[in-house]
């Protein structure tokens, strides 16, 4: 018997000429995906690491020009100590062995939330990875550290707010985009709006995740916990992309 995999292989093939050019991940699944196996929670963290620098190198020699990964949210901070004090040092793992591999794919590295709350060994970490990428003009590696939709959003809210009352604009200026110019996604200019949002492990929601940015965004949501996703996964949920149309509120394709 095939595989749904091989199946999708036969039956479909992608369309290189319109691979989404800003695709974003919600990575769900590591602790069931360990839980599953009789692991503590940790294995599955320490696997989907691995699974980062997979889909990284798939999607850039695809040839998406951004993709955003959700790597830790403002309200992770209410899983156990030991949980979070082991994802704090996951990124110092991850930038200390995969940085080069990056330069040499081209990727540079951004990074949106408030990272000041981070540890002072993974603010360093963070901040050497895009100082390192920085020359690279390549695919946009965004991750999403102790970021949260809301709060990215009460922080446009309030810088604008005070703009208004020191009169650098008025409130009849304000629109979408100078709204999205306030967003942390600003630095993406016209690739700030993912074309496609993927999720991991079935869940269906979105998770306090780009929600201002992923208006138009078409869904995909999978059923492999985020360690099992693949580059093979990446591309079944860029061909069902493709499978779409996209009218943007419109009658006609864009």
């Amino acid at each position: 018997m095939f595989s749904k995999k091989e199946v999708a292989n036969q039956t479909s093939t992608i369309d290189m000429e319109r691979i989404p050019q800003h695709i974003a991940i919600i990575m769900d699944g590591n602790g069931r995906w360990a839980e599953k196996r009789h692991l503590p929670r940790v294995a599955g963290h320490k696997q989907g690491m691995q699974t980062v620098k997979t889909v990284t190198i798939a999607a850039s020699k695809l040839g998406v020009k951004v993709l955003t990964l959700y790597a830790f949210s403002t309200e992770n901070w209410k899983r156990p100590t030991t949980e979070v004090s082991y994802l704090m040092q996951l990124p110092i793992r991850f930038f200390s062995t995969f940085v080069p591999d990056l330069i040499k794919n081209n990727v540079r590295v951004m990074v949106m939330g408030d990272i000041t709350r981070l540890p002072e060994q993974t603010q360093t970490a963070v901040k050497d990875a895009i100082r390192d990428t920085a020359d690279c003009d390549g695919m946009v590696l965004n991750f999403a550290l102790n970021y949260g939709s809301r709060d990215e959003i009460t922080r446009a809210v309030k810088s604008i707010a005070s703009d208004v009352s020191a009169g650098k604009i008025n409130p009849d200026d304000i629109d979408d985009d100078l709204i999205s110019g306030h967003m942390m996604t600003s630095e993406l200019g016209d690739l700030a709006d993912p074309d496609l949002l993927i999720r991991t492990s079935g869940e269906e929601r979105i998770s306090n995740f780009l929600l201002w940015q992923l208006a138009y965004s078409e869904l995909e949501f999978v059923p492999e916990h985020w360690p099992d996703f693949d580059a093979e996964s990446l591309k079944e949920a860029i061909i069902k992309f493709q499978g779409r149309h996209r009218r943007f509120g419109g009658l006609t394709n864009k």
